[in-house]
């Protein structure tokens, strides 16, 4: 479907840019029934929605004229979350209007207020700015918004998120009331409709979004991965797919900045993006991936949000999203008007769960798989060598002269292997990882019951079936590993469970019984997961803890170790047909405890029998319970006696009766002050406690003073 009738100026434009067809969003705001409306628009990142304001305003500001008259105060105002954003949303609207010439201004922060201050005096027709930027030139009256007859708030969610509302509400109260107010917004949620409530009237609600459908232009994958390959599992991907274009997601500054140098130092053509490079680095790093001299881009979410970078055919999540919007608005880089691109998410073992539940909370199909090795890369150069358009292109007389010149010299063969070695030397190397062996209900999910069937009927899906919990394993389907650490280094399944997890690129459902001993711990893990856990071990070696396969051994205590003896303790001594070392489950926790029937017996010395307090300095102290003590009766802690210095005779404590009178007269039956009531009786009505305050006396001198007071005070007057 072709554009609708529109300014010539605007056609001209188009058709220079090669624009056919509008976009579902662009449509929509060119309908009859939204011209020269409030709008409210939620459209799908990566829409068109720049070009679709764009459209939508142009009426309202251009009219009927051709052209622009003479700048002066503005007509429109485009307020945009983050400085890069607004500067591409500037760029769009430069070749949408430059055929109607008119000049548009950017407001951005990081750059010269002084120069932005001249421009805006200058005279402009539209306003690309961010908020605190905008403020800060109104506070300042440096632009003037007397004129204005439409404000474009984009990424409105984003804004609010960022802790824009009290700036915006300052900017839409400075503005006409007759004015127009376009609110375009991934989702709309609650602070979003209240403030559309407050300063639009009359609005069109726009929605393109479809429920329950991805985004169709993406392909999504999702790569098992140990935590601490994930760096290089971010490098075999990049030569992998290899494309023209890409960007890496991190949480954090630092984690940008660290995975930035580790490429730079692999020879990557990178650049990075974060909130602490100033607004020229920021600006230089896009244009580097606009102009082809960087092919990767690792950022923040700073870049999550509205950027459109030309040919971007991969989005790398290097750190797993927070949230299924934070998943969308980063994905969404790419896959833009129409072209494909590719997201690849890198999923730990541990995390494939939760990631698994993310994804299906964004309704999103993703394939799971291993990251590329080495030979699979290798085999993709190859290829690439063999399409490359320098063996296919026609020679020249120039070319062909040099060819036949290295001919002479040397063989074919020769030639070939240097044209291989030049090929080779501008690729960095792939790096070598470990790969899992496949296992069974790998990314498996919490069992499913009838509140997850209802949810699926609701939301258009066909219920599966409910997963039968995995029970827990033991004898024969388990393998034992040896920790060479015990109580002698406070081993603890805290620690060891990551540890193990972190170490063998399992998860913590398929580790088993933990034993811990004196001095080493016994631990089981799955049958299936055995060999892949005993390569892993092997290739991340720890000075530290050593794991090697268990031999079968019974693990020797210690003789006279009797630390395994305290209360609630399953380890050590003669315990009959218990277990020789404390047990856990494969969460984690202990296992089956005693019953708390007291202390357990402890064999005595003739010398503890007898009620002596000799005892060797070795061994620790066996004080029994105060139900086994039958040299005195348990007391309690109230009514024990005061025990006075050595060699004096005992008195009992002091009553609380026996102080100091701090309350005045006391009642002669309790020894105690008289004082108002602090609980609610029977005979005590709510509101008539007595409430404590300075005497009348105190309060009669009070005022005395302040009349004085007050009395020179109209004395001088």
């Amino acid at each position: 479907m072709p554009f609708p009738a529109l300014h010539p100026a605007l056609e001209r434009a188009l058709a220079e840019r090669n624009y056919l067809e509008p976009t579902p969003v662009q449509e929509a705001v060119l309908q009859p029934e939204a011209t020269g409306r409030d709008l409210l628009v939620s459209a799908q990142t990566g829409s068109g929605k720049t070009v679709a304001f764009g459209l939508a305003f142009a009426e309202t500001i251009l009219g009927d004229a051709e052209r622009f008259p003479r700048g002066g105060a503005p007509y429109a105002l485009v307020i945009a979350p983050t400085r890069e954003l607004a500067m591409q949303v500037h760029g769009e609207l430069s070749w949408l209007y430059a055929p109607a010439g008119a000049r548009i201004v950017s407001c951005v922060g990081g750059m010269d207020a002084r120069r932005e201050a001249r421009a805006l005096e200058a005279g402009c027709h539209i306003v690309v700015c961010t908020p605190g930027r905008l403020r800060d030139h109104l506070e300042r009256r440096q632009i003037d918004l007397s004129e204005l007859r439409v404000a474009v708030l984009d990424e409105a969610d984003e804004m609010l998120d960022m802790g824009f509302s009290e700036d915006l509400e300052f900017i839409l109260d400075a503005t006409p009331p007759e004015r127009r107010t376009l609110l375009f917004s991934a989702t709309i949620a609650k602070e979003i409709a209240d403030l559309a409530k407050r300063y639009q009237r009359d609005a069109l609600r726009i929605n393109t979004l479809k429920k329950n459908e991805a985004h169709g232009d993406i392909e999504y994958r999702a790569i098992r991965v140990g935590p601490r390959d994930i760096e290089h599992a971010v490098v075999n991907v990049l030569r992998y797919i290899e494309p023209r274009a890409s960007i890496i997601f991190c949480h954090t500054r630092e984690s940008v900045r660290r995975l930035h140098g580790s490429l730079l130092e692999r020879g990557f053509d990178v650049v990075a993006l974060s909130g602490e490079l100033s607004q020229a680095e920021r600006s230089h790093a896009l244009q580097a991936l606009r102009d082809g001299h960087a092919r990767v881009c690792v950022a923040t979410d700073v870049a999550a949000r509205g950027i459109d970078l030309p040919d971007l055919g991969l989005v790398i999540h290097a750190e797993i999203p927070n949230n299924k919007e934070t998943l969308l608005h980063r994905s969404g880089r790419t896959g833009r008007a129409g072209r494909k691109g590719v997201c690849v998410l890198m999923v730990p073992y541990s995390r494939q769960r939760r990631v698994d539940g993310l994804l299906r909370l964004a309704n999103v199909t993703a394939t799971w798989e291993d990251p590329p090795l080495p030979d699979a890369i290798r085999a993709r150069d190859q290829e690439r060598l063999l399409a490359d358009p320098v063996l296919s292109e026609a020679a020249s007389e120039e070319d062909t002269a040099l060819a036949q010149f290295l001919l002479d010299g040397r063989t074919p063969e020769q030639l070939a292997v240097a044209l291989a070695r030049l090929y080779r030397a501008r690729l960095p190397e792939p790096e070598e990882l470990f790969i899992a062996p496949q296992r069974e209900d790998r990314g498996d999910r919490k069992p499913r019951g009838e509140g997850y069937e209802r949810a699926d009927r609701r939301e258009g899906r066909e219920p599966r079936e409910p997963r039968v919990p995995r029970e827990f394993r033991g004898g024969e389907n388990m393998v034992q590993f040896r920790i060479s650490a015990g109580r002698n280094a406070n081993a603890d399944p805290k620690w060891i469970l990551p540890m193990l997890c972190r170490r063998g690129k399992i998860t913590k459902q398929e580790i088993g019984a933990i034993r811990i001993f004196d001095r080493e711990t016994i631990v089981e893990i799955a049958k299936e997961a055995a060999e892949g856990f005993a390569a892993a071990i092997q290739q991340t070696p720890d000075n530290d803890v050593r794991i090697a396969p268990h031999d079968g051994s019974q693990p020797a205590e210690r003789d006279g170790d009797h630390r395994g003896e305290r209360r609630g303790s399953d380890r050590g001594g003669d315990r009959g047909d218990r277990p020789a070392g404390r047990q856990f489950d494969r969460q984690g926790t202990k296992g089956p405890r005693r019953e708390k029937t007291g202390y357990p017996k402890r064999n005595r010395s003739d010398a503890d029998e007898a009620g002596s307090d000799s005892r060797s300095p070795d061994r620790p102290r066996r004080d029994r319970p105060w139900e086994e003590r039958a040299d005195r009766a348990p007391q309690d802690r109230r009514e024990r006696p005061h025990h006075g210095a050595a060699g004096k005779s005992e008195r009992p404590a002091k009553r609380r009766d026996d102080r100091d009178n701090r309350f005045g007269d006391k009642s002669a039956e309790t020894g105690r002050a008289d004082r108002p009531k602090r609980h609610k009786n029977a005979d005590e009505k709510p509101g008539t406690r007595e409430r404590r305050g300075p005497s009348p006396e105190a309060r009669a001198a009070s005022d005395r003073k302040l009349k004085k007071k007050l009395k020179k005070l109209t004395k001088k007057k």
